[in-house]
């Protein structure tokens, strides 16, 4: 049988993000290191925010949103996309 272990990440609030923004000059970039598995940062996957809004999930079986029974649930993501560089195009 495969090892498992629980995973609970601690997930940052817009209160948090803003703290740590906050000091930084307005023209700085935004790099988001995406960890290679479950919190394996070592050999992270590098990108650049390039967006951020609110999504609707519409997930069979969700928890009901903010606005009662039923109610689309709402999250705020940000949107990450590759550094900047020459890449290949993916044919597939």
């Amino acid at each position: 049988m495969a090892e498992t272990f629980d995973h609970n990440p601690q997930v940052w609030t817009a209160g948090r993000l803003r703290e740590v923004l906050a000091a930084l000059p307005e023209d700085t970039p935004i790099h988001i290191g995406v960890a290679d598995g479950p919190g394996d940062f070592e050999g992270y996957g590098e990108y650049v925010l390039v967006d951020a809004e609110p999504v609707e999930l519409d997930i069979e079986g969700d928890e009901d949103g903010a606005g009662g029974p039923g109610a689309p649930r709402v999250q705020f993501t940000l949107f990450a996309d590759a550094t900047a560089g020459v890449y290949h195009l993916d044919l597939d």
